[in-house]
């Protein structure tokens, strides 16, 4: 749960992104400045999907804002889609999954064992990584190819829908399958 707290931003962003793209960019930035804040004030560590979307929606808001204001919509979701898409594989490159600074071995069983534990997180940072890739493949066809923009909010509706459920879910399917 701690994992989609890191994800309130971009969530803000989406939702509030067809009132005004600027105000969702800054409420966005001010929200992860927030979340950034609030976790580094706990531990001094800073996460690294916390630090991308500050830096994100911070460069987009004021790139958008000052310098860029005719930017679209579909291209600034497809810029803050694709930041974070490679944030995330940057991370399962690394072979230190991003959900692992949000995870806690203790949270679901007492007992993981570590293998088991960094494949669960491997897989949700996979689907996290699957998932903004085809958000921001969407998203850069309504932007640069004509499609219409229904089909990018359908995609990100579907993809954000599978991911929170998949992130909820899936520890608990497999602390069911680890030996007792």
């Amino acid at each position: 749960m701690n994992l989609l707290f890191g994800f309130a931003p971009f969530l803000l962003f989406v939702i509030l992104s067809r009132l005004s793209a600027d105000l969702a960019l800054w409420l966005a930035f001010a929200s992860s400045f927030i979340v950034t804040v609030r976790d580094f004030v706990e531990s001094p560590n800073l996460r690294l999907l916390d630090g991308a979307s500050l830096a994100l929606f911070g460069l987009l808001a004021l790139g958008r804002g000052f310098f860029m204001p005719g930017l679209s919509l579909a291209a600034v979701r497809t810029i803050m889609e694709a930041g974070l898409c490679l944030v995330i594989f940057y991370s399962l490159f690394r072979g230190q999954p991003f959900s692992l600074q949000y995870a806690s071995r203790d949270s679901i069983e007492p007992h993981w064992p570590l293998p088991d534990f960094l494949r669960v997180n491997r897989l949700i940072s996979l689907s996290w990584g699957a998932g903004f890739a085809a958000m921001g493949l969407a998203d850069g066809a309504v932007a640069f190819a004509a499609v219409p923009f229904y089909v990018g909010i359908a995609m990100n509706i579907i993809v954000l829908s599978f991911c929170i459920s998949f992130t909820l879910r899936y520890p608990v399917l497999a602390a069911r399958r680890l030996p007792r």
